[in-house]
């Protein structure tokens, strides 16, 4: 291998890592002894910084990582702190507050209040960090039993579950007869 490709797939190595990788396992990889790999590295570092480039290797006790720049952060972190915009769809919100209330539980007692299928909203859920598996029903099969996050109480702007408003159980009749009603009349078309 050329020089050039030797720094390319170092430089491939690093960046796919993440983190500090020892010289030893670079020096593997590419099949040189630790002190020619140290002085391809020192290359590699020599040409990021002549080039101007946004990243860096740096060398930790006998490893190297591939990072950002230091003056680069200010643009990372107006990136990074934009706000993420989750929509939650009625379907969402609705499995959302049958999972405050009623936690821990299982998909299979949600879809028993619900009356379908609640797969997608649970899985929705779970991806914006409001909805978190929190163990295993003892029963056959062992469900899971889901919870509310701390992502969800920060999100809704309470501190504990405890501070959810009250429903009132005559407001639990009166949605339960206006369901009959659509229920009832969907059943008349």
């Amino acid at each position: 291998m050329e020089l050039q490709e030797l720094e390319a797939t170092v430089e491939a190595i690093l960046f796919t890592m993440g983190e500090a990788v020892a010289v030893s396992q670079i020096a593997t990889a590419i099949g040189h002894d630790e002190e020619t790999t140290k002085k391809i590295i020192y290359g590699l570092q020599n040409k990021l910084a002549e080039e101007k480039r946004g990243v860096q290797i740096i060398e930790l006790d006998q490893s190297f990582q591939m990072c950002t720049k230091m003056e680069y952060y200010p643009y990372l972190t107006k990136l990074v702190n934009q706000p993420k915009r989750h929509t939650l769809t009625d379907v969402m919100l609705e499995t959302l507050s049958i999972i405050a209330y009623k936690q821990p539980i299982t998909k299979q007692e949600i879809e028993a209040i619900r009356g379908v299928k609640c797969d997608h909203a649970v899985n929705k859920l779970i991806e914006y960090n409001l909805v978190e598996e929190v163990g295993r029903l003892e029963a056959i099969g062992r469900p899971i039993l889901f919870g509310t996050t701390t992502e969800f109480l920060r999100s809704f702007g309470v501190t504990s579950i405890d501070e959810l408003p009250i429903i009132n159980p005559s407001q639990v009749e009166n949605f339960k007869q206006e369901a009959m009603e659509e229920m009832q009349l969907t059943l008349d078309i």
